[in-house]
């Protein structure tokens, strides 16, 4: 009877099995099995087939089971009615049948046999506390890291991880099965502890909580970004991006705990409960918050969170339903076993104890909006208006959000919600070569890859990027060997590694020939078609169709460009993605170039993105410039504005590849009249649009400087310039800037940009003042603005991350020039060490006025350095040393030094640790300077013997117009009595 039922209700058995897409249903019927004894390994590995579809397995266990015959039949129904939900399980479940499985007996037991035995149990209990498991096998000799890696892999889920973990126990022996045995007998009663130390927190949340962490560790243990397909453990590889909390100098340049980078440090919000972390392409973001993640499940951070759940804004692109909060947190995560309305109800009671995380924010299809309010977390929506909400705090006030994002994604509208933003600059010189080392095991062979860097400063540069020094990290063979200088442009870089993987996979080992595009062009025009589409509409999630539409095959995906990606809204399907986003952006650049599909104004799309903003266009950016057969469903189906950043890093790589250099390259892969009509296009868009750039600069103030305060986009232009390797191009663009002062503040400038902005400044026809304050310039950006230097008569440096290395190479260059007349480094982190090079800078330089080194770290000592160049200095008009340390020695010794100045008119000495002796010091220069004019001592500890030293100066000298005196160890009455002194004194 039981066998017949089978047959009759097979369909409904198969369906119940594989609903979702999900084999978790079927893995767990087996393990109940295989705990009677009514299957055995080979059955097993009969039926659980890797590759193959999950309803062909299915159907294996049932036409396995029916041959077993009728007691068979009659256990397989019990473990399907434990196993499904209930309103499933009743329709298989007979009144003739046990309703829980007996599992069969054995007078004694061996670990070994209790391990299968109490398999289905043990699965449940494990797939909570993996990490703790491995650790404990690890440390008693029977597991290896290999082992361990090898269960760990994030495409099993954590059930999945559990069942691997038994298998692999049981090869080991009986002594391994113990230790697993007892370890799970220790985590029981430790969490029984736990419930009773905090009774608030259920048996279902604590299991909830295991599985989230187990689930958490599996997708952050192996990095999964550019280098994923690797394997690599995100612990041996991860290195530490630079981090700067905005307009906090006293927290710029140290290193922050993820404690500090949630917490209140920085906050510019208390009521907001978003942290931003922004970066560019490539900065590290995506690593930065795996690490985040991993961190917390591995308990070493953020353990005041209880509950973290990670999201893939460019996954979540993939949903269409419109769902809850409680649906969005436990389908796309992580979902409870039992008690999910109890869990979810933890969550809505202490919103503090949980953590969202949202990556890749500019890579959601939909902009930031703010119109769509919703408050109520049973409340339906797309997924778009609940993440903003979230955000925003409409929904789930109090739990705390990370987010990043590309700086461009981030407008007034998301900022106004933001408790705090942090940036992350990539890479330091030390974390260049902490990554390298670490990428290498030969420590001879990253010592040669470091000094091929340290051989060409402008791809030291571009390895400030992580996923740059990836890439040489990668082809480091290639590197060494490509000769000292060749490699110069981010496009040289992505050709590298463009032919290290072709070169990886080719049949025939040796050095490719000078035809390796030629014979890998139907591969870069498949992967070049589905990047350019995809960055056209703002996909980067591709199905199988999607894939098909464009040309692109198996051997294609092979060549390890594309991975594999989990796509929730096709649960069935296999997805892919590109390797990084930059890539995509490479491989759209070519096809741009060598596809005959593509026309010019393909090109001048890519560069009118101003005008598509404008204009606010909706709908694909290329789908005019392709034949309707050619287009994909991707581009048809979804009307959508491809995303600005994108395409400006798409238009970048245009240009690096349409440079001369390139020439021969295409000319067997593409008509040399086509790609000679799009390189004139590119020079003709890039002209122009620097010559907007230049139009819209307003007419100065009478008596001011003209001044250009450009733009981001106007540095992505000089890139794309400096990326064409055009020097006429980029004379003829400077010829036309009219301006005196160019101001380049917060555009992001870095050693990459330091780059392209003195290959195109290095033009200009009369010297112009420079400022690239707050941005990260660094030490390496300075060398790399050192050409540009002789028509710049004055640099701003604020806020740079520059050291006294920079220095020594800046004043080397200056030193010879006449323009070069001041220089601003406010708050970055010279010591004493930069001063001597100062020093001589003053004692060499007549005709140099402006010094200012305020809010670094020197001391007294720096304070004597300078003062033996101020002796012979007879040109200096403003010294700002304000927030250093020099004290009272170093005030005298300035003051000797300019006490007979004729030229200095601004002095400041504010937050110094000036006392009485100092200022008397200072009261020399009043007294005999004919020049003086301000002289600052706030926030020192002046007391009144000081002030009345310098009342006294003040009589002898009325050119002096003020003395700031403000916060010093002075009482309200004294300060009362010394204003009537003299009027010049400032309190």
């Amino acid at each position: 009877m039981l066998s017949e039922l089978l047959l009759k209700r097979r369909a409904e058995i198969l369906h119940a099995l594989c609903s979702g897409g999900s084999v978790e249903h079927l893995e767990r019927v087996i393990d109940m099995l295989l705990a009677q004894g009514e299957l055995g390994w080979e059955d097993c590995q009969n039926v659980l087939v890797p590759g193959r579809a999950l309803y062909s397995n299915a159907r294996q266990l049932l036409d396995l089971v029916y041959t077993k015959g009728a007691d068979s039949c009659e256990l397989f129904f019990n473990a399907v009615k434990q196993v499904l939900p209930e309103a499933l399980g009743d329709t298989f479940f007979l009144s003739g049948c046990h309703s829980t499985l007996d599992y069969k007996e054995k007078p004694q037991r061996t670990s070994t046999e209790e391990l299968l035995t109490q398999r289905p149990d043990l699965v449940l209990k494990l797939q909570g506390c993996i990490d703790g498991a491995l650790r404990v096998l690890v440390e008693s000799g029977h597991f290896s890291p290999t082992d361990c890696d090898g269960i760990q892999l994030p495409i099993y889920t954590p059930s999945q991880q559990a069942r691997r973990l038994l298998d692999h126990v049981r090869s080991k022996g009986e002594s391994a099965s113990l230790v697993v045995l007892q370890y799970v007998q220790q985590s029981l009663e430790s969490e029984s502890s736990l419930e009773q130390t905090n009774p608030s927190l259920t048996k279902e949340f604590v299991k909830y909580q295991k599985k989230l962490r187990s689930s958490v560790s599996a997708q952050s243990r192996f990095l999964s970004t550019y280098g994923g397909t690797s394997h690599m453990p995100l612990d041996d590889i991860y290195t530490e991006v630079q981090m700067e909390l905005p307009n906090n100098s006293a927290d710029n340049y140290k290193s922050m705990g993820f404690e500090e980078i949630i917490g209140p440090v920085g906050s510019v919000n208390d009521d907001a409960d978003t942290v931003l972390a922004s970066g560019e392409a490539g900065s590290g973001k995506s690593t930065w918050l795996q690490r985040l993640h991993l961190l917390w499940s591995q308990g070493k951070a953020l353990q005041d969170f209880l509950l973290l759940f990670p999201f893939s804004c460019r996954r979540l692109n993939s949903e269409q339903r419109d769902l809850s909060v409680q649906e969005l947190l436990f389908q796309h995560c992580c979902w409870p076993d039992r008690g999910q309305e109890e869990i979810f109800q933890f969550i809505l009671d202490h919103p503090h104890l949980v953590l969202f995380t949202f990556d890749g924010l500019d890579e959601l299809k939909q902009s930031f909006a703010d119109e769509h309010r919703i408050c109520c977390p049973s409340q339906r929506a797309p997924v778009d208006v609940l993440l903003f909400n979230l955000i925003q705090g409409s929904l789930m006030k109090g739990v705390r959000k990370v987010v990043t994002s590309r700086p461009e994604a981030v407008g007034p509208a998301l900022k106004k919600h933001l408790h705090k933003e942090i940036h992350l600059k990539g890479f330091s010189l030390s974390g260049i070569d902490c990554f390298v080392r670490k990428h290498h095991s030969d420590p001879n062979e990253a010592a040669k890859v470091l000094e091929s860097l340290q051989a060409n400063t402008a791809l030291l540069g571009l390895c400030h990027s992580p996923v740059l020094c990836w890439i040489v990290s990668q082809c480091h063979k290639e590197l060494l060997g490509c000769g000292e200088g060749s490699l110069q442009t981010i496009t040289d870089v992505y050709l590298m590694i463009l032919q290290h993987f072709f070169q990886h996979h080719s049949t025939v080992k040796s050095a490719m020939g000078v035809n390796w595009l030629q014979e890998n062009l139907g591969t870069v025009l498949h992967l070049g078609q589905l990047a350019f589409e995809g960055i056209s509409n703002s996909s980067y999630i591709f199905s199988v169709t999607d894939m098909e539409t464009c040309g692109v095959t198996e051997s294609d995906i092979c060549m390890g460009f594309l991975i594999q990606s989990k796509d929730m809204s096709l649960a069935n399907s296999k997805c892919c993605e590109f390797l990084h986003i930059t890539l995509q952006c490479f491989l759209a650049a070519l096809f741009a170039i060598l596809s005959r599909n593509t026309g010019c104004s393909a090109i001048s799309k890519l560069f009118e993105l101003q005008e598509m903003k404008k204009k606010r266009l909706r709908g694909t950016c290329f789908g005019a410039c392709l034949n309707s057969t050619n287009i994909p469903n991707i581009v048809k189906e979804h009307s959508t504005m491809a995303e600005t950043p994108n395409l400006q890093i798409t238009a970048t790589f245009v240009s690096g590849l349409l440079s001369q250099r390139y020439q021969k390259l295409w000319i067997q892969c593409s008509s040399s009249v086509l790609v000679e009509k799009k390189t004139k296009q590119a020079e003709k868009c890039l002209s122009k649009g620097m010559q907007q750039h230049f139009r819209s600069i307003p007419q100065p103030v009478q008596g001011e400087k003209k001044s250009m305060h450009a733009m981001p986009e106007f540095v992505w232009l000089i890139k794309c310039i400096y990326e064409m390797q055009n020097s006429r191009l980029a004379k003829d663009a400077m010829s036309k800037l009219e301006a005196e002062h160019l101001k380049l503040t917060y555009c992001n400038i870095g050693p990459v940009e330091c780059t392209a902005l003195a290959y195109v400044l290095q033009h200009l026809k009369n010297p112009v003042g420079i400022q690239l304050d707050n941005n990260s310039v660094g030490d390496v950006g300075v060398e790399q603005l050192l050409p540009c230097m002789h028509i710049c008569n004055s640099l701003y440096l604020r806020n740079n991350n520059i050291t006294d290395e920079g220095i020594h190479k800046l004043i080397d260059k200056v030193i010879h020039l006449q323009n070069f007349q001041k220089i601003a480094l406010f708050n970055n982190r010279l010591t004493d060490a930069c001063t001597k090079h100062f020093s001589y800078l003053l004692k060499t330089r007549q005709n140099f006025l402006s010094l200012r080194l305020g809010n670094n770290n020197i001391t007294a000592e720096g304070a004597k350095q300078l003062a033996e160049g101020l002796k012979f200095n007879r040109s200096l008009q403003y010294l700002g040393l304000w927030g250093n340390k020099i004290g009272n020695e170093g005030a005298e010794a300035l003051a000797n030094a300019l006490e007979n100045s004729e030229s200095i008119v601004w002095l400041s000495l504010v937050g110094n640790g000036v006392g009485s002796a100092g200022a008397c010091a200072m009261s020399n220069i009043i007294r005999n300077s004919t020049s003086l004019e301000e002289l600052w001592l706030t926030e020192n500890c002046i007391t009144r013997t000081g002030v009345e030293s310098l009342t006294q100066a003040l009589k002898h000298n009325h050119h002096v117009k003020s003395v700031w005196l403000k916060n010093n160890d002075l009482t309200s009455a004294e300060i009362e009595e010394m204003q009537q002194t003299d009027s010049r004194l400032v309190f």
